[in-house]
């Protein structure tokens, strides 16, 4: 039902693990997505868009508070916000807006993954109602991983309900079903799902459509390597990528039932679609699987809007996890309350501006608590501009450069120039960028001295003190 108030309706949907490359929209020569096409044709896609922390829970944090995971030392998972933050919700809340989520909220762990707990138990537990982020509506879970067992729960109602059939579908189902119900508000919903994610699985039709099938494999994909050894299922790397390709293309179904309601009720005119993703998936790329790595099939993400007063366009600059809060915002006319470290991109999206003031965005791996895991002895930090990547790695003596790729002339990131005297200059002037925006926003990683650039945050063993240059 159309409501009476001019402004915008904001649907927006986040998919777990989608990488940027694997929709047609962005040249993806398997897979089909006419939905997810037709809606970046039409509005605007964001062709360097970078999940500043890919991994699930910090990405998250920062969709629903606007703020970096380092403010907070968020580790990748097993971390639970706390209800003082102001969420997106209370931003549209105050605004007059609806708000709803629905799916995977995830940023209520810290109990699913130590001895004696599972996933499973974990996905049964509720989200207690202050810990739900002020969504008017919630029914939602913390985390599942198994799209064919989801249950989820309606705000502080303890009665969980099993979607019955694939998840995907059933969120779905349930957001379409809300937004039939009469409302004299604009309404703002997330939808949360957690396909593609592992494991890899899908409604049979889906999985039947791509038996078999050929892949078009990226051109640094290890194709000699034993992926065998993630998940019980027994498949190889590209039965994987078959069934991954099996739920985007559900997903992308799944958009054109929303779409359709949409327009049946009245209110797709009136509507911002937005479709993103929390991180990517590496899928044997640099013989590799999951997220975590600064690559771009690792934290490069689709960000596409489209509907409601959004121009036709593609933009180039990079963008971040933390430009999403303010965009949110700006597309319902809403400024936030407290500054924000990143940019409200609405002005790109409705053609107002074309390009951003900015030169490039910070990547980050804060802290991986789990010993064994990538990056529990030393994390990362980088720098992405339009044409470069650049990040450090190092541990409490300092991250020391690590990677530098010319994305322009090398895309698939196959030639490490961290060494290349030829690009000193860049290295250097990255290194600044990154430096500088470690200072700017509080970064307490300790960065090593590297191209004639003072470390920071480094133990001055004789003062007994830490030196912060900035």
């Amino acid at each position: 039902m159309t409501s009476p108030d001019p402004r915008p309706n904001l649907v927006l949907i986040v998919a777990d693990q989608l990488r940027r490359q694997a929709l047609g929209a962005y040249g993806d020569p398997n897979v089909s997505t006419p939905i997810i096409d037709a809606l970046a044709a039409a509005g605007t896609r964001f062709d360097a868009a970078c999940s500043t922390y890919p991994v699930c829970v910090p990405y998250r944090f920062s969709l629903m508070t606007g703020e970096y995971a380092h403010t907070r030392f968020i580790p990748s998972i097993e971390w639970r916000m706390s209800p003082a933050e102001r969420t997106l919700a209370d931003e549209l809340n105050g605004a007059g807006y609806q708000t709803a989520l629905y799916g995977k909220w995830h940023l209520y762990g810290n109990f699913g993954h130590y001895p004696g707990h599972t996933v499973v138990k974990t996905s049964r537990t509720q989200v207690p109602r202050p810990y739900q982020g002020r969504f008017q509506r919630f029914a939602g879970f913390d985390i599942c991983n198994d799209p064919w067992d989801t249950y989820y729960w309606n705000e502080d109602d303890p009665q969980a309900h099993k979607i019955d059939g694939f998840q995907t579908d059933g969120l779905f189902d349930l957001a379409i079903s809300d937004l039939r119900k009469p409302s004299d508000k604009p309404w703002a919903t997330v939808l949360s799902v957690e396909p593609p994610h592992p494991i890899f699985t899908a409604p049979p039709e889906y999985v039947e459509r791509w038996k078999d099938r050929e892949i078009v494999l990226r051109e640094n994909v290890d194709v000699g390597k034993d992926y065998n050894k993630r998940g019980p299922h027994g498949r190889d790397l590209i039965d994987d990528l078959r069934v991954y390709y099996a739920m985007i293309e559900n997903l992308d179904d799944n958009i054109g039932r929303l779409v359709s309601a949409l327009r049946e009720t009245g209110q797709l005119e009136n509507t911002v679609i937005g479709l993103t993703a929390d991180h990517g998936e590496l899928l044997g790329c640099h013989g590799l699987l999951a997220k975590q790595r600064p690559w771009e099939e690792s934290l490069g993400i689709p960000l596409i809007l489209s509907g409601a007063g959004i121009a036709s366009s593609v933009v180039a600059d990079p963008v971040s996890t933390e430009d999403l809060f303010p965009t949110l915002l700006g597309l319902a006319g809403v400024v936030p309350r407290d500054p924000k470290p990143g940019l409200d991109l609405s002005p790109l999206a409705r053609g107002d501006e074309t390009g951003l003031d900015r030169e490039g965005v910070l990547l980050e791996f804060v802290a991986e608590m789990r010993p064994g895991m990538p990056f529990h002895e030393e994390t990362w930090r980088g720098f992405r501009t339009s044409r470069y990547k650049y990040t450090v790695l190092g541990d409490a003596h300092g991250g020391k450069p690590w990677q530098f790729f010319d994305l322009e002339e090398d895309p698939y990131e196959m030639t490490n120039l961290v060494d290349s005297e030829k690009h000193v200059d860049e290295l250097r002037h990255h290194h600044t960028l990154l430096r500088d925006r470690l200072v700017e926003t509080y970064d307490h990683y300790v960065l090593a001295p590297a191209f004639g650039c003072p470390g920071l945050n480094e133990w001055d063993p004789e003062a007994k003190f830490q030196r912060r240059f900035g």
